[in-house]
């Protein structure tokens, strides 16, 4: 297993991390993508440990805070050995005080989420979604309390738009206090709108990727091709409302490439999706999940071996598309790639 700094902080993550919304498997979204018990999850737990993975991420509203609660179950008695990345924000009752990022939120989803995990510290704690109610000083500030207090260690957003990132550094420098290290994002070979704003923002302010569905929502797993629709059991057929949206088109150009570079290299469709992914810029862990130990194992073979840069190349030309303004003409007219030479 290959490690990598947070962005640039002083926090080395694992190439890949496990995601444990599988666990607990509450709800119609949630009871779709995995139900592992204390069981079960302990040991993709022992799996993902032996295979040199070290973050495990959830949050509060995976399964309404079962899936934090299986998670400490699974790493009782081995909390040394691993770091623990959880979220918070998004709604988890009908109160007015049960969303968002206000200091009063904050401070008792982090207590709430200590308890169900069963420890006394989160190595990373991500601001699952944007409260555009609450001053970013009032985050930031809640924040510095929370890591001063040993509560946690780093702090890092999700799904945020560039923006609102800067305004949450720029208080964070404006105060002396610390600044965000990570951003869970999607992006996969059928979703690189990452790279268009995020990821150059990322480059500039040191703030490391954390990769959520680099499968494309289970789009790329290998089961789904021309002439191969969604088959029974894949939870695409009560999910995909909720899936980021892909053309069909795009999707099978992706799919015949994958499936060549997959030939070629005698690695299945997924683990070529995935080490695509390790070699993107500011990726610093791509987010595996898995629904039992054969699916586990099949994605931690993702890493040790590297595509070629012919097969790279393949891969970027099946899946581009054209960005929205005000990136079009960056790419329409090369007198403007002089100006923006590609990040490498």
């Amino acid at each position: 297993m290959d490690y990598r700094q947070l962005g640039r902080s002083g926090l080395r993550v694992s190439a890949l991390s496990f995601g444990a919304g599988t666990f607990g498997g509450e709800g119609p979204l949630f009871s779709a993508w995995g139900q592992s018990d204390a069981a079960e999850a302990r040991r993709l737990v022992d799996i993902c440990l032996d295979a040199g993975v070290t973050l495990f991420d959830t949050a509060d509203v995976y399964s309404n805070g079962a899936s934090e609660e299986v998670l400490g179950s699974a790493i009782k008695g081995r909390r040394d050995a691993l770091m623990i990345s959880t979220k918070t924000g998004l709604p988890m009752g009908e109160g007015p005080q049960d969303w968002g990022a206000s200091r009063a939120r904050l401070i008792r989803a982090v207590e709430d989420a200590l308890r169900r995990l069963g420890t006394d510290y989160i190595d990373l704690l991500q601001l699952h979604a944007l409260d555009a109610s609450t001053p970013a000083e009032e985050v930031m500030g809640t924040l510095d309390r929370l890591i001063a207090a040993g509560k946690l260690r780093y702090a890092g957003v999700s799904n945020y738009p560039g923006w609102q990132v800067m305004k949450a550094q720029a208080a964070a420098e404006r105060h002396g206090w610390p600044r965000l290290v990570a951003h869970q994002v999607y992006y996969s070979l059928i979703g690189r709108a990452y790279e268009w704003d995020l990821m150059p923002l990322a480059a500039d302010q040191g703030i490391g990727a954390l990769v959520w569905s680099p499968l494309g929502w289970g789009r790329l797993t290998g089961k789904i091709g021309r002439g191969r629709p969604i088959p029974p059991g894949s939870r695409l057929n009560e999910t995909e409302q909720f899936a980021p949206p892909v053309a069909e088109d795009h999707l099978y150009r992706v799919i015949d490439a994958l499936e060549a570079v997959a030939a070629e290299t005698g690695r299945s469709v997924p683990q070529v999706a995935i080490n695509w992914l390790l070699g993107r810029p500011t990726v610093s862990s791509v987010i595996i999940g898995a629904r039992n130990e054969a699916q586990l194992r099949e994605n931690l073979g993702a890493v040790g071996w590297a595509l070629t840069p012919e097969q790279i190349a393949a891969l970027d030309a099946a899946s581009t598309v054209m960005p929205p303004y005000p990136h079009t003409p960056y790419r329409q007219q090369d007198g403007f790639a002089l100006l923006n030479p590609p990040m490498v």
